[in-house]
């Protein structure tokens, strides 16, 4: 069910003068979180300055590889600083001050801060101007509202660069669209000269795509996630702050699917508590009370009196509440365990969520416009419970991390909302590979870690994906090895190639056990490959992603990213780095086969 749309229309133009952050609505009390992270921050500004400076210097005086030139502007989008010595500035590129889609470059840089290369996205020369546009930004915000079915705001200038052309457009983010199950947002871009809608693009990333809806309702699948009631310790009390309230406080969950679990809260005032982690850049999950929100200001507070949160059944809302918090900050200690990544956006901000969120979703989202992620209570019919199991929750934020990086984006949407194209599929399998290592940190014993994802769906072949042998996943389609159809693969199907490829470098081929799951993974070519362990694996991808990938990464960049990020580590003659090869190869993902043009 839909609320009703009420259509209108912005007819502003706008010209973006700066690189935004992941939307989210600021807490009115500044708290010691916040405050550490703005401190940092500027600390961060200081640090990064002469860095910037010389990889902005770097991309004008290596014009021929970094595409960029004469009316072009380069926006920091982050800093990374490598403990080998490397620099890496990653950038939005603008034209005549029009952001650019598919513009995105990373310059590398030494130590010394000398030039070392770049990756880039769009690999063409921008010349479009402003005065050819020969539609009015009213009327492309009309074909944007029409297009989405929704509420258009303001439409903005930009230059479309993905796809191997670069064209005028016009850029609208359409809300409240009736397009799909859900009334989310939209980015569409209407070419300022022809008026063709160009691209349409669901905002949310649904974490069961249309097309695996349709295959669940053609086997009378039903979704009925797997629940459990074990224990995991945790300590009772409250610690106050030395000015008194508010303080950290040590809570319960009584989840749906992972038990009894220690969740961190806020003691607002004596014998009153917040679901919000202090400890964690306030983390909070919130009510949405069946809105169809994207405002998470417009959620609910879920407080109490009592420093428990849920009963382990439906019966309590807050049992969804509390397996939502837990995911949330597992998938955060992960990240900032494993990378010292300060949260999501390794900025030191809340992640958030909201559960109960619109009414008959069956379905959890990342929502960039929300900065948050959200979880319907279930359809009722196919999907029994709300989605708040722990991998998908990894699985879903770690499309924030990717949003807040190399920002993949599929190569097109069908008119069901189904996406396609290799930069979709590899954005969908890094979700997999980082969902499946939230689990091994969690190590909760009612939700063992494995390499499979969607285990505890209570679907009948056991699994929704799985890592070491894709294409045992008959819902979907998953595929185990690149070819040349990939591209027109739905990205979830897709998304094979490179989680197998992953599992290839972290456990190698052939059978074995883990954890009291038999895997049996096979190569394209039939060759053997000799794992070098999760944890190495996992850190190539990781610096792969954060340092080598772009929005329109596909398989083959995808091989060339993760070959420099085990060069960093660990050498160009290491075994790390010629296992990379061999993995990529066993999924015939090859230098010798990169397409020409791609």
């Amino acid at each position: 069910m839909r609320r009703p749309h009420i259509r209108s229309v912005a007819v502003a133009v706008a010209v973006a003068t700066a690189a935004t952050g992941l939307a989210g609505t600021a807490f009115a009390r500044p708290t010691p979180s916040t405050a550490r992270a703005a401190a940092e921050a500027f600390r961060a500004t200081a640090r990064n300055a002469p860095v910037v400076t010389a990889a902005r210097a770097a991309a004008f005086a290596h014009a021929d590889a970094s595409g960029v030139g004469t009316g072009d502007e380069l926006r920091v989008r982050d800093v990374m600083f490598d403990p080998e010595g490397g620099r890496h500035v990653r950038f939005q590129r603008a034209h005549d001050g029009m952001p650019v889609l598919g513009g995105d470059l990373v310059v590398h840089l030494d130590g010394n801060l000398a030039y070392t290369g770049v990756t880039r996205a769009a690999g063409q020369a921008v010349r479009a101007a402003a005065g050819d546009a020969r539609i009015t930004a009213r009327q492309a915000a009309a074909k944007a509202a029409a297009a989405a079915r929704g509420d258009a705001g303001t439409a903005e200038l930009v230059v479309d660069a993905r796809g191997g052309s670069a064209a005028l457009a016009y850029q609208v983010t359409v809300t409240d669209s009736a397009l799909g199950d859900t009334s989310g947002s939209r980015t569409v871009v209407v070419d300022a000269v022809t008026g063709e809608v160009r691209s349409n693009t669901p905002d949310a990333d649904e974490f069961l795509s249309p097309k695996l809806l349709k295959a669940l309702r053609a086997h009378g699948e039903t979704v009925t996630p797997t629940t459990g009631a074990a224990s995991v310790a945790g300590a009772a009390g409250v610690t106050k702050g030395a000015s008194g309230y508010p303080a950290p406080a040590s809570g319960t969950g009584k989840t749906l699917f992972v038990g009894s679990v220690p969740l961190t809260t806020t003691q607002t005032s004596r014998g009153h508590f917040q679901l919000q982690d202090p400890t964690r850049y306030d983390t909070e999950t919130r009510d949405a009370k069946g809105q169809y929100t994207e405002s998470f200001g417009s959620g609910g507070a879920i407080t109490g009196t009592s420093n428990t949160w849920g009963n382990g059944s439906t019966s309590d809302r807050n049992s969804a509440a509390a397996d939502a918090q837990y995911g949330i900050t597992k998938t955060l200690d992960f990240y900032k365990g494993t990378f010292d990544r300060a949260g999501i956006t390794n900025k030191g901000t809340a992640a958030r969520a909201m559960v109960h969120w619109g009414r008959g979703v069956g379905n959890a989202f990342w929502d960039p416009a929300c900065g948050c992620m959200l979880y319907g209570d279930g359809d009722g019919d196919m999907i029994k419970k709300p989605l708040v199991v722990l991998d998908v929750t990894g699985h879903e934020l770690t499309h924030g991390v990717v949003d807040a990086t190399a920002k993949l984006e599929p190569t097109y949407v069908d008119r069901d909302g189904n996406q396609y194209g290799e930069p979709g599929s590899l954005n969908e399998s890094l979700a997999d590979v980082f969902g499946s290592n939230v689990e091994f940190y969690a190590d909760n014993a009612k939700n063992p870690p494995n390499y499979l994802l969607g285990e505890k769906l209570g679907l009948r072949q056991k699994f929704l994906r799985r890592l070491d042998h894709p294409s045992l996943d008959k819902l979907e389609g998953t595929v185990d090895y690149w070819s040349k159809a990939t591209y027109d693969t739905e990205v979830h199907a897709g998304s094979g190639v490179s989680s197998h490829a992953y599992y290839l470098l972290a456990e190698g081929s052939g059978k074995k056990t883990i954890g009291g799951v038999a895997y049996d993974s096979p190569t394209y070519d039939g060759g053997a490959v000799k794992g070098i362990g999760r944890a190495k694996a996992t850190a190539v991808f990781y610096r792969a992603l954060t340092r080598y990938m772009v929005s329109t990464t596909d398989f083959h960049d995808a091989r060339v990213a993760t070959l420099n990020a085990a060069r960093d580590m660990y050498g160009a003659t290491s075994t790390e780095y010629r296992t990379v090869d061999r993995a990529w190869a066993a999924v015939n993902v090859t230098a010798a086969n990169t397409p020409a043009t791609r």
